[in-house]
């Protein structure tokens, strides 16, 4: 058939099964089938093309299939005949600018919406106040699948199309709660289907219990932080694709992730949900990630790599939001600054430009990137603009898509166009930069930046109202192209997943798919492989079946969430009780045990800022602290790099300089302290959750064995405590000697602090763990650690030389114990004379690539 068709006359034949389209080139027929398929009993038809994808539509939206040189499409928009668009034999690209040629402006800002959060079914709380016919759930007699009030509302006032969905009350819920959306958005204007979209949803439940051959609610995997720490991009690309078969039977055809930012502030509170701090570790997991969730394979495929199996990936958050001044974060205006003392910002672009823009997958790049809220302080080197990712024109356009050849889409963080709180610890909109513009003026920055997506933003109006701005500064013409340039990157997301064809589930296939038990077998199996053995005096472990153990509880401090009420604190079994017999007989009594396990989590160092100190006089903020006991930050900047903010007008300086603070979870200490005291002698064997990195200092010398994971279920550590599985996980960071070195790091350097070293004489830095044998010493510590040697200082007579063993390598260095900028004035070039007293530090680096540890050397002569 000829691609373009031609005017054609409606011809009715009498007593046939079709409605005859005639006039087309090449004597080519389009036939409405006047008797259209059978619908199953939810009302989906299903129709096959022999040689071509099968078909899937509603009874409820009005769409019939046209039948073309013996194939079938459907008919979207209703006007009987087949549209590009509607032709799937046509290249995505083409399909996608035919429809943005055909969608209004308001259909397109539509488009550009990204939805806030929805569960499903949506329950009274504090992520707002969704209605069924008027009433909340509980009340509305509703059922767990049908579309909320408001979702209807978005989907047909708004033309949204792009659903952030959130909990589910089940994988049968969300298929048939999917199957509703896109029934309704099919009979709406050009049929197009929702792309809805899930943040990461495997994490574990660290009580349930896994048993080989039986499925999950869904397959349960360690935390993002857990698969760096398994040092292998294999389990990760196994994750990948596992997760979207189970993302795709859910409905969900988009992934808020990987958050591929580079883990180099320890005190971040997301670096739990980065791949660490090393960029070449992460640059790989990144691409195997992408690789795994984006391709299709055998007839799952529909070209290229994508397909029916196929979740486009959001990598995130461009272009890296790690280096936090302080470790605060930009969820609130007291964390609005990424900081760049150590002039590093090449590293933070690796694992985006090397890893998810360069995939080994037929897919190529990830197909959605989002900024993150920071302001990327002092890095628009072009306009000199010091304002929310988002709106950097230079970030996006420059950078990213001119630069890095980027056409897929970008969509901002959630809340990026709305209004700040009313001071700094309020969790509302993030317009870091713009606080002072209205919400259509940030919505237009946004745009003219080069930005094709609002996340958060259920309402059309400020995009529309963004438009005309946009014609009154350039012109109807210039602002349709805008327009429909977005709306071309946006529908090619739907298209190439196969939604256009078939966006509908079947119930029992979605429910036999979600959480199968080879699918939960891979999962418990990374969660194995990412545990890591950090100490193991005397060969404590592994811990014989059948021993005596005490366990004492474990402690959850109060915590304030992003929504709603601090948590309430409690004590509570560290263990499931009957899963811990199936290991060891237990006592209360630690005279009885053998030994003693204490389940403890990463210190809770709070946020940075405090509103009780404002109360007091101070400006709110506070030091973050990576131990449990009392710190004062004696060792922080005198001056902050970056501050301001409209709600606190008077606060020019961020500095905490001498402020104390105290873990949350200060108790944790204290338990592993009165265990060893109560053990008298016995081997006490710690287990902590990491989130970030720690300070051992405190504890170490009261464990016999330290065991550290990362979002992993219980009985994946017994497993590993009792010997059924051997350690293999690595560190994804460095574990830091005391607060001091903290303070002292750059907040965008990695590898740059003085590491633990424990009594055993282990050191706790970036790759770092053991299993029965000793130190971990294999292909993967070769490929990763120390990728860029540490640089050699010797000194001689009071002369100091450096040299560096990796080709391409510079030097950088301080005399006055500061961590090294990566600027000209502190690179090494000859032998210099050092005075005594002098603290030199130094590390190499390969720019674009890694930087080595830090060095360290103090001249007493």
């Amino acid at each position: 058939m000829k691609k373009n068709l031609k005017p054609f006359a409606v011809v009715c034949l009498a007593g046939a099964s079709t409605i005859l389209l005639a006039g087309m080139t090449g004597g080519t027929n389009v036939n409405i089938l006047n008797k259209q398929p059978g619908a199953d009993s939810s009302g989906i038809v299903l129709v096959k093309n022999t040689n071509g994808p099968a078909l899937g539509y509603s009874t409820t939206s009005g769409v019939k299939i046209l039948t073309v040189d013996g194939f079938s499409f459907k008919d979207l928009n209703k006007n009987g005949k087949l549209d590009k668009y509607e032709d799937w034999r046509l290249t995505v690209d083409e399909r996608a600018k035919d429809l943005a040629s055909k969608l209004s402006v308001e259909q397109i800002a539509g488009l550009m919406l990204y939805s806030a959060h929805q569960a499903i079914p949506a329950m009274p709380g504090p992520m707002g106040a969704a209605t069924y016919n008027g009433k909340p759930f509980p009340q509305s007699g509703a059922k767990a699948s049908d579309l909320t009030d408001q979702q209807k509302a978005f989907l047909i006032n708004d033309n949204l199309r792009h659903v952030l969905v959130t909990s589910v009350q089940s994988p049968a819920v969300a298929a048939q709660w999917n199957n509703n959306v896109q029934a309704l958005v099919e009979g709406s204007g050009f049929g197009i289907p929702a792309n809805n979209s899930s943040d990461p949803r495997h994490g574990t439940n660290s009580g349930v219990e896994y048993t080989a051959g039986a499925g999950g609610k869904i397959s349960q995997w360690p935390d993002q932080l857990g698969l760096a720490a398994t040092f292998d991009p294999a389990v990760v690309q196994q994750f990948g694709s596992i997760a979207a078969q189970e993302y795709r039977a859910l409905g969900i055809s988009t992934a808020l992730s990987p958050q591929i930012d580079l883990g180099s502030e320890p005190r971040w509170a997301r670096i739990n949900g980065t791949f660490g701090e090393d960029p070449q570790l992460a640059a790989d997991m990144a691409r195997a990630y992408v690789d795994g969730f984006q391709t299709s394979t055998g007839d799952r495929e529909i070209k290229g790599g994508w397909g029916y199996n196929s979740v486009n990936a959001m990598m995130k958050h461009w272009p890296g939001g790690g280096p936090e001044e302080g470790g605060r974060d930009a969820h609130f205006a007291y964390g609005k600054f990424a900081v760049y003392p150590g002039n590093n910002f090449d590293e933070h672009l690796v694992s985006f430009v090397d890893g998810a823009l360069k995939l080994s997958g037929s897919t190529k790049m990830a197909s959605a990137v989002m900024p993150y809220y920071t302001i990327s302080y002092g890095r628009d080197i072009k306009n000199k603009e010091d304002r929310g990712n988002s709106y950097s024109k230079y970030l996006i356009t420059d950078l990213l898509r001119t630069k890095y050849g980027y056409d897929g889409v970008v969509c901002t963080d959630w809340l990026v166009t709305a209004d700040e709180g009313k001071t700094p610890d309020v969790f509302a909109g993030k317009s870091w930069g713009m606080e002072d513009k209205t919400v259509a003026e940030r919505h237009y920055k946004v745009l003219m930046a080069g930005v094709d997506q609002f996340g958060g933003n259920n309402v059309a109006g400020p995009v529309i109202e963004a438009y005309q701005m946009g014609v009154k500064d350039h012109g109807e013409p210039f602002m349709r192209a805008r327009f429909e340039l977005s709306a071309v990157r946006l529908l090619r997301n739907i298209f190439r997943t196969g939604l256009f064809e078939n966006p509908y589930l079947d119930i029992e296939t979605s429910k036999q798919i979600v959480g199968k038990p080879e699918f939960m077998t891979a999962g418990y199996n990374a969660q194995l492989k990412s545990v890591v053995l950090l100490k193991n005096t005397a060969n404590v472990l592994p811990l014989q079946k059948g021993k005596t153990v005490y366990l004492p509880k474990k402690y959850s401090p109060s915590v304030k969430g992003f929504f709603g009420p601090p948590s309430k604190e409690k004590f509570e079994d560290a263990v499931n009780a009957e899963l811990l017999k199936k290991y060891y007989n237990v006592t209360d009594d630690p005279a009885k045990a053998d030994c003693a396990i204490v389940f403890v989590s990463s210190p809770s160092g709070g946020a940075g800022y405090d509103s009780e100190d404002v109360k007091s006089g101070g400006t709110g903020y506070v030091p973050i602290t990576l131990q449990y006991g009392p710190y004062t930050a004696t060792d922080a900047r005198e001056h902050s790099i970056a501050a301001g903010d409209p709600v606190e007008p008077t606060v020019t300086d961020r500095t905490y300089k001498g402020k104390s603070i105290t873990a949350a979870n200060l108790t944790d200490l204290k338990t592993i302290q009165s265990t060893k005291a109560a053990m008298n002698g016995k081997p006490v064997i710690v287990v902590i959750t990491l989130t970030k990195p720690a300070v051992p200092a405190e504890f170490e010398k009261d464990a016999n064995a330290i065991v550290a994971s990362f979002g992993v279920q219980n009985q994946a550590i017994l497993d590993i405590l009792s010997g059924t599985a051997e350690p293999s996980g690595l560190l994804p960071f460095q574990m830091p000697a005391n607060m001091q070195t903290v303070e002292l790091q750059d907040e965008d350097i990695p590898h740059d602090m003085q590491c633990y070293t424990d009594a055993d004489g282990h050191t706790y830095d970036f790759g770092f763990g053991m299993n029965w044998k000793g130190v971990i010493q294999d292909a993967r510590t070769r490929h990763y650690v120390n990728r860029v040697i540490e640089p050699i200082i010797s000194v001689k007579g009071g002369t100091v030389s450096m040299s560096s063993a990796t080709n391409g390598a510079k030097i950088y260095y301080t005399t006055d114990g500061s961590t090294p900028a990566f600027v000209k004035e502190n690179e090494y070039s000859k032998p210099f004379k050092v005075a005594k007293g002098s603290v030199i530090k130094a590390i190499a680096k390969v720019y674009g690539v890694d930087n080595s540890g830090m060095v360290m050397y103090k001249e007493t002569k």
